[in-house]
């Protein structure tokens, strides 16, 4: 058919130059002029067939009309429900009123409850005792009579006021169209033969191509897209934290390890046995295995001493010793325990430990400025991974989320070169105001948390934490005494959400996630 009703359109033409108005075309197959709204969608469907091979032009004019609900369609056949409540009613005084009952098991509850308001209000039935009679003799149907015209003429003469109330009972509903004007087009021909879209081999060979019409190329339109993989946000983010570090020196640290003993994910750590952080509240323990490898004997009794009795210059906890509490197997519940296994590794040459090189793995080829050969060498390292805590999830927490942590070792370390190099590392995120206040650690003193001013919230927000390893930590795994060691961490979720403008975590991690969010996320700015 869309064949025949483009040639329909092009013998018009041809006989008329104009087509003033498309809704007096007949369809073929039809056998009436094509006024509905339906046929002038078909009719602009070949219309932009010939438009888009120059053969025509048309413009398009809007129309407004109106179309029966399928109460409507019972009131055009039956009548309006207030006169149909004024049929079932005795007139006045002449049998016995209708008890509102009564009405509704005779005429039904919708049109008993709608039509009882309307006659009222048109004054043609009243109350007599306890029941309704009717008032007038005679009534004039108004609804019925005003969409019988909707039904022949889409609208009604009478206005817009009495057109909105109709739509307002929901009798009504309004129906947008469009009709068309046509005329002939640069390339009007009455063949509707399609131009050739190809030039194909049989075509050269044959000589075909000399006499054949060819569509013309669109360079302007748009390819058609391909649908591809994306980076989740958080790997965007944490792709360009990783670049900071890389571009500052730093070495990144192995962290495969999602399950810890406790002995490297606390006690190495010199946090004590009886921490909160322990409990089966915080943290997720592994049913399992249920226990731990035990770590190299001489360096765990020397954290099981500085535990229960002191030593390195501290009075230790004071508390019984637990090898129970060492071993059990966890899930990390930070990215701390892995900076504890590279401490004690780069410690090795300082117990006097036969390791092979590890200038690449740990510091670049740095060395101690003064020259002291006592195995120790400067470190700069980091870690970006997920850890594990036995939190009730919300809008900003997770079971489940990554840290960013960073470590640095050297000789005399101050908490003034700490603040310094935080300013810097915020510094190349993009974050210019920061301060630090004071805080507690179990493994770090002094401690410091970090907070930087957000500029979207107008308010200062903690952005990380920070110290420096305490003694305890330290000397038990072989470090000289003037070795000191920075150490900081944040969350990786946090500045994803600040920089993508998101309030709640389980939109961006989780089945929550939209796939078209993550495709239209732009690149990560710091």
């Amino acid at each position: 058919m869309a064949e025949s009703l483009q040639q329909l359109i092009l013998d018009t033409l041809d006989a008329q130059s104009t087509i003033q108005d498309t809704r007096l075309l007949t369809i073929p197959g039809q056998s009436v002029p094509a006024a509905s709204h339906e046929d002038q969608i078909t009719i602009l469907g070949a219309l932009n067939s010939l438009l888009s091979r120059e053969m025509i032009i048309y413009e398009t004019h809007e129309t407004s009309s109106h179309a029966l609900t399928p109460e409507g369609s019972q009131i055009v056949a039956e009548g309006s429900h207030e006169s149909r409540v004024w049929a079932a009613l005795p007139a006045k005084g002449e049998g016995s009123p209708l008890t509102p009952m009564q009405l509704k098991k005779q005429v039904g509850d919708e049109t008993a409850k709608v039509g009882q308001g309307r006659a009222f209000k048109n004054g043609w039935i009243g109350k007599e005792g306890d029941g309704l009679v009717k008032l007038v003799a005679t009534i004039q149907d108004t609804t019925q009579n005003d969409l019988k015209e909707i039904v022949s003429t889409g609208t009604l003469k009478a206005g817009e006021k009495i057109l909105a109330d109709l739509r307002k009972r929901k009798l009504i509903t309004q129906r947008k169209g469009q009709w068309f004007t046509v005329r002939k087009g640069s390339n009007f021909s009455t063949s509707t033969a399609k131009p050739e879209t190809d030039l194909t081999v049989d075509m050269l060979t044959s000589g075909a191509w000399k006499t054949s019409t060819f569509k013309k190329y669109n360079f302007d339109a748009e390819g058609a897209s391909i649908d591809g993989g994306a980076l989740h946000p958080l790997l965007k983010v944490r792709e360009e934290i990783r670049n900071i570090f890389l571009e500052m020196g730093f070495a990144e640290m192995p962290t495969s390890s999602f399950v810890e003993s406790g002995f490297w994910c606390f006690d190495a750590l010199f946090v004590p046995q009886q921490h909160p952080a322990r409990d089966l509240q915080d943290t997720f323990y592994l049913s399992d295995p249920k226990e731990a490898l035990p770590p190299e004997p001489e360096y765990y009794k020397r954290v099981s001493t500085v535990h229960e009795h002191g030593g390195f210059g501290s009075t230790g906890y004071r508390a019984p010793w637990q090898h129970e509490e060492s071993s059990k197997l966890l899930l990390r519940t930070h990215t701390t325990a892995s900076s504890a296994h590279m401490l004690y590794k780069l410690a090795a040459k300082c117990r006097g430990d036969k390791v092979e090189s590890d200038e690449a793995e740990f510091a670049h080829g740095s060395s101690t400025v003064d020259g002291t050969d006592d195995g120790f060498k400067p470190a700069k390292l980091f870690s970006i991974d997920r850890v594990f805590r036995n939190e009730t999830m919300d809008a900003t927490h997770l079971a489940e989320f990554h840290q960013v942590e960073g470590v640095v070792a050297d000789r005399n370390l101050t908490l003034a070169d700490l603040i310094g190099f935080m300013r810097v590392f915020f510094k190349k995120m993009g974050i210019e105001k920061v301060r630090f206040k004071p805080a507690y650690n179990p493994y770090t003193e002094p401690s410091l948390e970090i907070f930087a001013f957000h500029p979207m919230l107008d308010r200062w927000v903690e952005v990380g934490n920070s110290g420096m390893f305490r003694p305890e930590m330290l000397e038990p795994m072989g470090f000289p005494k003037d070795v000191r060691v920075h150490g900081w961490g944040l969350s990786l979720e946090r500045p994803t959400m600040i920089r993508y403008g998101i309030n709640n975590i389980r939109t961006l991690v989780g089945h929550k996630v939209s796939i078209e969010g993550i495709e239209n996320s732009p690149a990560v700015m710091f």
